[in-house]
């Protein structure tokens, strides 16, 4: 029986049947995603928001963190204005990952093409740009933003009709459940030098920046330490012989 579990193509594989994309990680990612989203439900009630308003920005919107930074601003008496600006400003960090799975947009109607763009997410990309073929690429970021979208609007809506039962997902653990996820998936990259020196170098970065510059803005400044990188691996042209 053992042997049956260990034989390529056998029913150890049902967990890799989709193009060779490990379902359990994104069903995982995917739980983790529905508790943070009821989290943010509830706490959108808290803030004394009405009931529909996390419901309707998770349809349209679907970016947790921008979704969090507007009601935390809200909810501290901001600014509306300043609020949607400030989520706007930490969702803009979406566009150079649109760009790195570029590929995946490839030969589809616009249609698609506009739901394949809400759907890009921190996770999507990462499942994505960890495998190894376009086949595979393509059907973990259309598996992943699907299933993130769902999961994400039945937490909100659980949320929110559960009113505060969830207020706090730092007690829960749950707000180190995304970062150590797309760590886990990252470290396989990491094996090489370029890609190892541009992580450290915009971990220090978003780091130092952190202390200094409201939510957001560390992430997107990160993206400085892309540049060294490209360089590095540019291809030098040949030179010509006299």
């Amino acid at each position: 029986m053992r042997s049956t579990w260990r034989t390529p193509g056998g029913s150890s594989n049902w967990l890799r049947n989709f193009g060779g994309v490990n379902i359990r990680d994104i069903a995982l990612v995917c739980l983790a995603d529905a508790l943070v989203g009821a989290s943010f439900g509830a706490i959108s009630v808290a803030a004394g928001l009405p009931l529909w308003l996390p419901v309707v920005m998770s349809l349209v919107v679907f970016a947790g963190s921008s979704q969090f930074i507007f009601v935390g601003i809200l909810a501290a008496g901001g600014n509306p204005v300043a609020a949607v600006a400030s989520a706007l400003l930490a969702n803009t960090r979406l566009v150079p990952l649109g760009f790195s799975i570029g590929e995946v947009f490839q030969n589809l109607s616009p249609i698609k093409r506009l739901l394949g763009t809400h759907l890009i997410t921190d996770e999507a990309v990462a499942f994505s740009v960890s495998e190894k073929d376009e086949v595979s690429r393509r059907t973990a970021f259309w598996l992943c933003g699907i299933g993130l979208f769902v999961t994400w609007n039945i937490g909100v809506v659980i949320g929110t009709l559960g009113g505060g039962a969830i207020t706090d997902t730092a007690a829960l653990g749950l707000d180190a459940a995304f970062p150590a996820i797309l760590l886990g998936l990252i470290m396989p990259a990491l094996r090489d030098k370029a890609t190892r020196t541009a992580a450290l170098l915009g971990a220090g970065v978003a780091l130092v920046a952190s202390m200094f510059l409201p939510s957001g803005l560390p992430v997107l400044l990160a993206l400085i330490a892309v540049v060294p990188a490209m360089l590095s691996t540019a291809p030098v042209a040949p030179k010509e012989s006299a």
